[in-house]
């Protein structure tokens, strides 16, 4: 693809202020899209506009809860105003939390789905109702393998992520004639995230009996290409489906998953 495949595309991306999220704001910037970053956390999300700020590509953020449907009614409004269009939604906000379904607490179960499944619809109700006066727009919910098979103690980030791509084909037909398009992305495991780093590996290691490192060479052998799914792998795809090179496609659902998922 040539370079600046999004130039001046104004481009909301949700949980953007670490991990996967803060990596699709750069890729983005990359490729030219002008960045409005939200997230929960004002510290992170600080940080991320600083950095975009001083590459020329910080549009408009917001510390906002995607839960919260005035929250994002009124931001997107704001966006509205100031750009005069939404381009490019990138559903990434999303939490995790893991127990064997027998002790999963209910809350818990319960802030998964509103997190994950909830406030995709809602970001993308308010997005969709912008692109739909220019009659164009583009969504991607970053989703999951496991929104394509089921996940060890993983019941609510599952069912989440299964909906999710339901949801994304639905709303890719309801948008359809308007020339918006609607597409999720499935990552394999990223090792690198926050997510990952912080709390899986111990989780695991503690579960199974083994050390770390067993865990990640446990992992990555699962995977037909050895080696675990990165950002770059990410936002790679991401760019496609977002640029007009992907003009024929919506309601997909694509794997990025070194050959774990093939589905």
């Amino acid at each position: 693809m040539e370079q600046n495949v999004l130039k001046d595309k104004i481009t909301i991306i949700t949980g953007a202020g670490r991990g996967l999220g803060e990596a699709l704001c750069h890729g983005f910037a990359d490729e030219g899209a002008i960045i409005c970053p939200w997230d929960i956390d004002e510290q992170n999300l600080n940080n991320v506009a600083e950095s975009l700020k001083k590459r020329n590509s910080l549009g408009r953020k917001a510390k906002l809860d995607i839960t919260d449907e005035k929250q994002v009614e009124n931001e997107v409004n704001e966006i509205e105003q100031e750009f005069g269009r939404i381009d490019i939604l990138i559903a990434n906000a999303g939490i995790l939390h893991s127990y064997e379904i027998t002790d999963f607490p209910e809350q818990l179960w319960r802030k998964v789905i509103e997190v994950n499944l909830v406030g995709y619809f809602i970001c993308a109700k308010y997005v969709a109702k912008v692109m739909k006066k220019h009659k164009k727009g583009v969504i991607l919910q970053i989703n999951s393998k496991s929104g394509k098979k089921g996940s060890y103690w993983n019941s609510a980030y599952a069912a989440s992520k299964f909906g999710g791509i339901g949801l994304t084909q639905s709303i890719a037909l309801d948008l359809a004639p308007f020339g918006i398009r609607v597409n999720a992305i499935c990552p394999g495991n990223i090792l690198e995230s926050p997510l990952w780093q912080t709390s899986l590996f111990q989780q695991y290691a503690k579960k199974w009996g083994i050390s770390v490192d067993e865990v990640r060479r446990k992992y990555i052998e699962q995977v037909p290409l050895g080696r675990p799914c990165t950002y770059r792998d990410v936002i790679n795809v991401a760019v496609f489906l977002a640029s007009d090179y992907a003009s024929y496609m919506t309601g997909q659902a694509i794997n990025v998953t070194g050959g774990q998922e093939m589905r």
